[in-house]
């Protein structure tokens, strides 16, 4: 199993206002839709309820404490330990308690950067790059709906230079 973070913030860290993201970028939401399908996404019960529905072509996974929740699509799961017997690429989706959880256990980061500076009430954890390579940083495109400039990162842990280099191999 491959664990990432999938995750997109602000200068701030900001990731989330009122359960709602406090930006449209759709050059966001493509990124997100190429990286997660065909594989899991695990996101927290707020961070679900904030999309409204399970995205399509991927495994939805949702933890939540509430033995009660379950939607139609979704995996439900109770605890950080079951995110271990997921199979395949995993994305850990947010929102900010699971990234806190699981940002020291992952083994890379596909963080969209937007640079700029927004309200919010949710922060994605403090990371430096001293901890994680730059694998690649690529600007995100602007036009009349992506007007807020953006980069692309993924970030892999200095200490799993193997996916580092697995991931400039797949590519080519």
């Amino acid at each position: 199993m491959t664990l990432s973070i999938l995750v997109a913030h602000d200068r701030q860290r900001v990731i989330g206002a009122n359960n709602d993201l406090p930006w449209h970028l759709p050059n966001d939401l493509k990124h997100v839709k190429q990286l997660s399908t065909g594989n899991t996404l695990v996101m927290g019960r707020a961070t679900y309820e904030s999309i409204g529905k399970p995205l399509p072509n991927r495994k939805n996974v949702v933890l939540t404490r509430n033995r009660s929740f379950h939607p139609e699509g979704v995996e439900v799961i109770h605890s950080l330990d079951e995110i271990n017997n997921l199979p395949g690429h995993v994305f850990i989706f947010g929102g900010q308690t699971l990234f806190e959880a699981m940002i020291d256990k992952v083994d890379d980061m596909y963080i969209t950067v937007i640079e700029d500076k927004f309200n919010g009430d949710t922060f994605f954890p403090p990371y430096t790059f001293e901890e994680w390579d730059v694998v690649s940083s690529v600007p995100g495109e602007l036009d009349d709906k992506n007007t807020i400039p953006h980069t692309f990162l993924h970030l892999v842990r200095k200490n799993n230079r193997g996916i580092a280099n697995e991931k400039q191999d797949n590519s080519n």
